[in-house]
Formats: C-alpha cells, sequence, structure tokens
C-alpha cells in the first residue's frame, strides 16, 4: 500500500495537464459565443469550408476517444502523456474553433448561428470530458466518463446534419417554429374539447361532486373570444407552412440580397412561437380578457410582417400572392373579431 501511496501524488501531478485544457477550452468556448467571423481576404468557398469543419470535427471525435482510453484504465497515465494528450485536444478544439471563423456573415446569420451553436456544443462537450476525468477515482472508467466521450462523439457527428447553405438553414429554422406552432394549437384544441373544464379531472370537489370555483372554466363569453384567438393560431400555423414551402421551392442563396431575405424571414418567424405561447397562456381560466387582447394583437402584428416580408422577397413569385392576400385577410378578420368582443374592456 506505500507504492499505492506514492502513486497518487503522481497521479495528481500527471493530471495537471488536464487543468491547464480545461482553462483553455473555456476560453475558446467564450470566444466561439462572442466571436465575429472574420472576413478573409482569399474568395470564400463553401464546399471547401464542409470539408475542413467535418474533418476537424472528426478529428476531434479522435481525440476524446484517445483522451478517454487514457484515464480509463492502469497503469496511471504518465505527466507526459497527459501533456501531450492535452495538447493534441487543445489543437483538435482550435483547428474546430478557427474552421468555425472563416464562415463570413455574408453566408447568412441563421446559416452562421446553426454552425456556431453545433461548434458550441463540441467545445462543451470536450470541456464535460475533461472535468468528467478530473473528478472521477483514478484510473477507472466511470458511467459519467462514458456518457460524456459519447456525448463528444455526438456533438462531432451532428455536423453532417447540418444545413449546408442558408436556404437549408432558414427552412430548417421553419420547420422548427411550425412543429412548435403545431404543438401549441394541438393544446388548446384538447383542452376545448375536454369540456367547459379543463380542470376538471385535478380539482373534483369530493363532497359537493362539483366546484363552485368559477375560476377554473370558461364562461360563455370566454368561449366566444376563445374561437377567434384559435382562428388567428391557425393562421400561424397555415403561415409557417406555406413559408417553408415557398422557401424550399423558390429560395435561393446566390446572391447577398437574398441571403439577406431569407434572414430577415427567419428572423420575423423566429417570434412566432414565442407570441403564440404567450397568447395559449393568456387563454386559460381564469381568463383576463383584455391580456388576452393584448397578447393576440401582438401575435397579429408579427403574422402581417411575416406575410409583408414574405411578399416583398424573392420567395414570393406573382404566382404565390394570392394565399399571402388570403392569409392577410385571415389574421385582420379574426383579430376584428378579438377587438369586437373585448370591446367592453377597455
Amino acid at each position: 500500500s506505500s507504492t499505492r501511496r506514492g502513486q497518487l501524488p503522481a497521479a495528481m501531478e500527471a493530471r495537471e495537464p488536464l487543468r491547464d485544457l480545461r482553462g483553455a477550452l473555456r476560453a475558446v468556448l467564450a470566444r466561439v459565443r462572442e466571436g465575429e467571423p472574420g472576413e478573409g481576404r482569399e474568395p470564400f468557398e463553401l464546399p471547401r469550408f464542409w470539408d475542413a469543419l467535418g474533418q476537424t470535427f472528426k478529428v476531434t471525435s479522435q481525440e476524446a476517444t484517445k483522451l478517454s482510453v487514457a484515464f480509463s484504465r492502469p497503469p496511471v497515465t504518465s505527466a507526459e502523456d497527459c501533456r501531450k494528450l492535452s495538447e493534441d485536444v487543445q489543437s483538435a478544439i482550435l483547428a474546430v474553433a478557427t474552421v468555425y471563423y472563416w464562415l463570413p456573415k455574408g453566408q447568412g446569420t441563421t446559416l452562421r448561428k446553426m454552425v456556431r451553436d453545433a461548434t458550441t456544443e463540441v467545445v462543451e462537450g470536450m470541456i464535460q470530458l475533461t472535468e468528467t476525468i478530473l473528478s472521477a477515482p483514478l484510473e477507472s472508467l466511470s458511467q459519467e466518463q462514458l456518457i460524456s466521450t459519447g456525448g463528444v462523439w455526438e456533438a462531432c457527428e451532428q455536423v453532417s446534419n447540418l444545413p449546408r447553405d442558408n436556404q437549408a438553414a432558414v427552412a430548417s429554422a421553419l420547420a422548427a417554429c411550425l412543429g412548435v406552432v403545431k404543438d401549441a394549437l394541438e393544446e388548446m384544441e384538447r383542452a376545448l374539447v375536454e369540456g367547459q373544464d379543463p380542470y376538471s379531472d385535478i380539482m373534483e370537489d369530493e363532497e359537493l361532486g362539483f366546484r363552485g370555483n368559477r375560476d377554473t372554466y370558461w364562461s360563455e363569453a370566454d368561449r366566444q373570444l376563445l374561437s377567434s384567438c384559435v382562428g388567428l393560431m391557425k393562421a400561424s400555423k397555415a403561415c409557417l407552412k406555406k413559408v417553408l414551402g415557398v422557401v424550399k421551392v423558390y429560395g435561393k442563396a446566390d446572391s447577398p440580397e437574398q441571403i439577406a431575405q431569407l434572414d430577415d424571414l427567419a428572423d420575423i418567424a423566429n417570434e412566432i412561437s414565442p407570441s403564440v405561447d404567450e397568447l395559449a397562456l393568456s387563454m386559460y381560466p381564469p381568463m383576463n380578457q383584455l391580456a388576452v387582447r393584448l397578447n393576440a394583437a401582438k401575435l397579429a402584428s408579427v403574422l402581417k410582417k411575416v406575410l409583408e416580408i414574405t411578399k416583398t422577397s424573392h420567395v414570393c413569385p406573382p404566382s404565390e400572392e394570392g394565399w399571402v392576400q388570403f392569409l392577410t385577410g385571415a389574421v385582420d378578420h379574426n383579430m376584428n373579431k378579438i377587438k369586437n368582443f373585448t370591446q367592453g374592456q377597455l
């Protein structure tokens, strides 16, 4: 056991480079999160960028495996080996960050954000792995270490699923928004179908067999207002579905103007799902009709902006203008009804 005792300080010392590595990785993470892209002097080539990014992610995955294996079984990794492993990991992560920096803003802010998120996940995964090894008992492979290693692999594999240009990035962002809005709409429709009382299963009064608390269900006046709010939520879903359709068919990322128009669309469409959520939350009893009206007005104005931006962009040829007008009318129609129902609240 005296040899074991002698090993401990040596093993702790051997891990010292890992502490330095953790500090270096945290610095890279901060730079990736806040940093601006480098507008390179040489002409930027998207295919070359993707090849390089894929390569750096692959190397990082391999370095994570080497690091994990070195600290998973006896004998104790020497300080020298630990230093070498740490340097290799740091080089791999710096390469990932460097390639990310090649991607200029001109390729689209939506695309850049997705690449930045993927890059951030890889760096965070590597920090997590380093911390797990530092806090684990010596030379034993913990469940946490297995999970952390798998986390780095998964983050590195994501590069193959990233959209390859801003048109694909914006389509992917719109599809994500559409999914959230669909869920919110289905949830609200379910609550309405479940009868006068969305809370009936939770708050049954044992003795009386019914509840005298009006705060937990909708009045008749509430229900009239609700149907127009649901109409507005349906218009949100239709709007995202249609915009996603035209972005897929007509969207291009060949010129700076097209790329910028797609980004504008993604930015405003991103406001739809939070606005739908806020409206949905205010619709539950006890309902404050004025709050509902304000949230509905906010959503209506976001939808009209989305339709306006779509109409003036390259994704909307004259053949598509019909549905833009139709949905603008649907938004106005539902909003006017909401205003009429809540007139007395003002």
